[in-house]
């Protein structure tokens, strides 16, 4: 009776949730500000990798003070790898840092933790 439970369940939310990804993404946003996203950002110079920021929960993105426009510019905390090891070394300390819409970077989930 019970798993019988546990599965109607399980698909009445997946029914709710069925054909509505805006509400899915919202909740999965949620979720992650919640729990962290151990993330990684790597910034480029052309093809070389110049800076790798890791240990982030989320990146986020500038709103102006007065209005509801966004800037052009990604913010969050993290640890600046400088020997680039994916590691959190000693001598690395929690930053804050910028980065412009116009540079060239990628964020990602760090998949070795």
């Amino acid at each position: 009776m019970k798993k019988i439970l546990i599965t109607s369940s399980l698909i009445a939310a997946a029914l709710l949730f069925n054909g509505c990804e805006e509400k899915q993404n919202k909740i999965n946003r949620y979720l992650q500000n919640w729990t962290g996203v151990n993330g990684v950002l790597e910034v480029y110079a052309g093809e070389k990798l110049v800076k790798r920021f890791i240990k982030i929960d989320k990146l986020s993105t500038a709103v102006a003070t007065e209005g509801k426009q966004q800037r052009a510019y990604r913010y969050g905390y993290g640890f600046l790898d400088a020997n680039l090891n994916f590691k959190k070394d000693a001598n690395e300390k929690k930053v804050y840092f910028e980065v412009s819409d116009y540079s060239t970077y990628v964020f990602f989930e760090n998949p070795d933790l």
